[in-house]
């Protein structure tokens, strides 16, 4: 049994998907879990409930903690911890290990590449909870507490993937033919991960036993396109003119106030006015070699063209 907390997501489903290679036995778990083959086993659960947690993972060889809260610092604060403590002791009870799907955010303003060995200076609210969460994990596997792995992924983009920044201001933008948007300065490289390369990633991880213990860069192709670039590659896929607004941060701290989710936005503004640059080499020398940014766009665009599942 091989169980995903926090099921809803892009990763989630692609998760899903991605791990019939390895078992028939997948159980999707969150508030509201929907199939995606139809055969899962579907459990609705909150995980800052540490008794549901507890149930959802009754039977588990393999938890994946993919789960996404809502864009706010307060809620992350709150329920972060919670949830890391539930799950840590649920897959404790139960003697399952652990895949946990992170991101960058404590790592704050790296000084070049981030690697698995970059160390961790959040600059930001939300950069501390999630570098506290990874350390109380860290220390639990530097213990023996429970078998586990940490996957990271840079900001990423790809078929269905909605929640992220990409998506309404560049590829939506440029289908209906408008203007594509980008925050900070467009002239900077931006890595980003493509989601089926990660969601193949953390279900490959996961069932690999050697990969336990370990924190491991998901596949993240290299040479990372600048913002001008990487719009120039999403026009090119809908016959579109490569134009771009550029959302400076004075701009930004206007309408702040006036929208919740550009003011939770503004202490991360850092990752768009200095390159971002994320270095997944150790996972591409061990496994698989990540997919290229113009067919990664070309994929994502057939997607919204036609709804076909992504390759």
């Amino acid at each position: 049994m091989q169980t995903i907390l926090g099921a809803g997501g892009v990763i989630g489903r692609g998760l899903a998907r991605e791990l019939r290679q390895y078992t028939q036995s997948i159980r999707l778990v969150s508030r509201h879990p929907k199939p995606v083959h139809g055969d899962e086993a579907c459990i609705a659960a909150d995980l800052t409930d540490a008794a549901q947690v507890a149930q959802a993972l009754q039977g588990t060889d393999v938890a994946y903690l993919v789960a996404g809260l809502p864009y706010d610092t307060r809620v992350w604060q709150q329920q972060w911890p919670a949830i890391m403590e539930n799950v840590i002791a649920g897959c404790r009870r139960h003697g399952c290990r652990l895949v946990f799907f992170d991101n960058v955010y404590a790592y704050g303003l790296a000084d070049g590449p981030m690697t698995e060995q970059t160390p961790f200076h959040p600059c930001s609210r939300k950069g501390e909870v999630r570098a506290a969460i990874a350390e109380r994990l860290m220390d639990a596997m530097a213990r023996g507490d429970i078998g586990a792995l940490i996957a990271r992924s840079a900001d990423f983009y790809g078929p269905g993937a909605a929640n992220t920044f990409v998506q309404p201001m560049v590829f939506d933008k440029l289908q209906r033919g408008k203007k594509a948007s980008w925050l900070g300065d467009d002239e900077l490289p931006h890595a980003m991960t493509f989601t089926p390369d990660a969601a193949r990633a953390t279900a490959l991880l996961g069932n690999s036993d050697h990969a336990f213990g370990e924190v491991w860069h998901l596949p993240t192709a290299g040479t990372p396109p600048t913002g001008r670039q990487f719009v120039a590659l999403v026009a090119n896929e809908f016959g579109a003119r490569p134009d771009v607004q550029l959302l400076k941060p004075w701009m930004l701290r206007l309408v702040a106030p006036f929208n919740p989710l550009v003011r939770e936005s503004m202490e991360m503004l850092y990752q768009m006015t200095h390159p971002y640059i994320f270095d997944s080499g150790k996972f591409n020398a061990r496994f698989f070699q990540p997919t290229a940014y113009p067919e990664g766009v070309r994929q994502t665009a057939a997607f919204m063209r036609n709804g076909s599942q992504p390759r």
